[in-house]
C-alpha cells in the first residue's frame, strides 16, 4: 500500500490569496456557475457538507491549511511585531486588533481549497516566525495550528473545526474552535474566535466574511467585539465587507473606549471616545498587497513528505495547467490512498494520533489542539519579505 509518507517531495507554492487576486480568474473552470449550480441540485437544504467532496473543476491549488497558513504568514507589515512591542496594554491590544483584521482575506466564488487528508501538515517561516500545521482529524475536519516567534517573543495557537452547511439559497460555514495570540514577555493572553464563510448563490453571487469576532485579554481586562457585515439581497458599498465594533473595559460595566468602523478590504478606523480623535489602525492594501509567492530557501534542510505542497502537488498543477482530467486522476488516488490507510488502521485496530499536537474533545469546549514541542523549528519553505 502506497501511503502519503511513500510519496516524493515535490513541492508546488502557489501565489496567496490577496486583494488583488479577487477577481482573478487564473484557477476558474469554464462556465463555473451553471458547473456549481448542478453540483448543488441535490443537496437538501440545512444538509451538513463536511463530508461533501468537490471535484478538482472547484478546487483552489492548495489546500485549506496553506489558506489558514498564509493568513498568518503572508502580509506585507509587520502587524505582530506591533503587537508585541506596543508601549501600553491598549496600543497592544488595537494591534491585536488590526492584527485579527488581517487573517480575514478575500475568496473567489465557486472554488475552495482541498480538504486536508489527515497527517497532513503545513510548515513555513516568515523572518524569525515560524508556523507549523496539522490536519488532526479528518471527520469531522479539525485543523490545528502553532507558530511562534523567538525574537517577538510571541506564541499563536489555533483550533479549527469547520462546519458548512447549504441552505438553498447560501452556504454558511461556522468555523468553530478557539484562536489565542501569546504575548509571552507581556504575560497577555488574547483569545479570540472567526467570522462566519457565507457563499450566496441567490440573488447575487457573492463571498463574504460575516457574524462576530470576539477578542479578549484576561490579564488587562481589555475587550473587543467586530461585527463584519455585507450584502443581503442588494449591492450597497457602504456595508459590503464592513466593521462595526468597539473596544471597551469588562471591568468597567463594559465602558466603550473606542469606536471601530471600516472595511477589511481597505482601511479600519479606531475613535477615541475620550478625545474625539479618530486613527486608521489597519490598511488592507498596504497589510496584503505585493506580498510574494513562498519559496522553497533550503532544500537540504528536508520537506516533509506530509506537506500540502508535496501531498497535492500533482494535483495543483494539473489545475494551474488546466489539465482537468489529470487533476481528476491525482486528487482521486489521495482519497483512495485515504481510504486504504483507514480501513488498515481499523483492521489492525489502531487509532490515528497527530504528530505535532494532543488532541481533546468535550461537549462543553468542543476540539482542543495543544502543541507537543514548546516551540516551531525555522522551515525550508520561506514566505519571503
Amino acid at each position: 500500500m502506497v501511503t502519503v509518507e511513500d510519496m516524493g517531495p515535490r513541492p508546488v507554492l502557489t501565489a496567496p490569496l490577496l486583494l488583488e487576486q479577487e477577481s482573478d480568474s487564473t484557477y476558474r473552470a469554464p462556465n463555473l456557475l451553471k458547473r456549481v449550480l448542478s453540483l448543488l441540485a441535490n443537496v437538501r437544504p440545512g444538509s451538513d457538507l463536511t463530508r461533501f467532496q468537490l471535484p478538482p473543476l472547484f478546487n483552489l491549488p492548495k489546500s485549506q491549511l496553506q489558506c489558514h497558513g498564509e493568513s498568518v504568514y503572508c502580509t506585507g507589515g509587520d502587524l505582530l511585531s506591533k503587537c508585541a512591542n506596543g508601549e501600553t496594554s491598549m496600543e497592544r491590544f488595537i494591534s491585536v486588533v488590526a492584527w485579527s483584521v488581517s487573517t480575514v482575506r478575500p475568496l473567489m466564488f465557486g472554488v475552495a481549497p482541498y480538504n486536508p487528508i489527515l497527517g497532513e501538515t503545513h510548515h513555513v517561516s516568515r523572518g524569525t516566525l515560524n508556523v507549523l500545521l496539522e490536519q488532526v482529524s479528518h471527520h469531522p475536519p479539525v485543523s490545528a495550528l502553532h507558530a511562534t516567534d523567538e525574537k517577538d517573543n510571541i506564541e499563536m495557537t489555533w483550533c479549527h473545526y469547520p462546519v458548512p452547511k447549504f441552505y438553498g439559497t447560501h452556504i454558511e460555514t461556522e468555523v468553530n474552535g478557539r484562536r489565542q495570540l501569546k504575548l509571552l514577555n507581556k504575560e497577555e493572553t488574547y483569545e479570540m474566535n472567526s467570522p462566519k464563510l457565507v457563499i450566496r448563490l441567490f440573488p447575487m453571487l457573492g463571498v463574504d466574511w460575516l457574524g462576530t469576532v470576539t477578542i479578549k485579554c484576561e490579564e488587562t481586562g481589555i475587550a473587543a467585539e467586530l461585527h463584519y457585515r455585507g450584502n443581503s439581497f442588494f449591492p450597497r458599498p457602504g456595508i459590503h465587507r464592513s466593521i462595526k465594533g468597539r473596544i471597551f473595559m469588562t471591568s468597567s460595566s463594559s465602558k466603550t473606549i473606542y469606536e471601530i468602523s471600516g472595511h477589511w478590504d481597505r482601511t479600519v478606523t479606531a475613535k477615541d471616545l475620550n478625545t474625539g480623535k479618530s486613527k486608521i489602525i489597519y490598511d488592507a492594501k498596504e497589510a496584503l498587497s505585493g506580498v510574494k509567492t513562498p519559496i522553497v530557501k533550503d532544500s537540504q534542510q528536508g520537506i516533509w513528505r506530509t506537506e500540502s505542497t508535496v501531498v497535492w502537488g500533482d494535483v495543483s498543477q494539473a489545475i494551474l495547467n488546466k489539465s482537468w482530467d489529470k487533476a481528476k486522476e491525482a486528487k482521486s488516488a489521495i482519497e483512495e490512498r485515504e481510504r486504504e490507510r483507514v480501513k488498515e488502521r481499523k483492521s489492525q485496530g489502531q487509532n490515528w494520533v497527530p504528530k505535532h499536537f494532543t488532541v481533546s474533545y468535550s461537549k462543553e469546549n468542543g476540539w482542543d489542539c495543544l502543541p507537543i514541542q514548546k516551540s516551531v523549528p525555522p522551515a525550508p519553505i520561506v514566505a519571503p519579505f
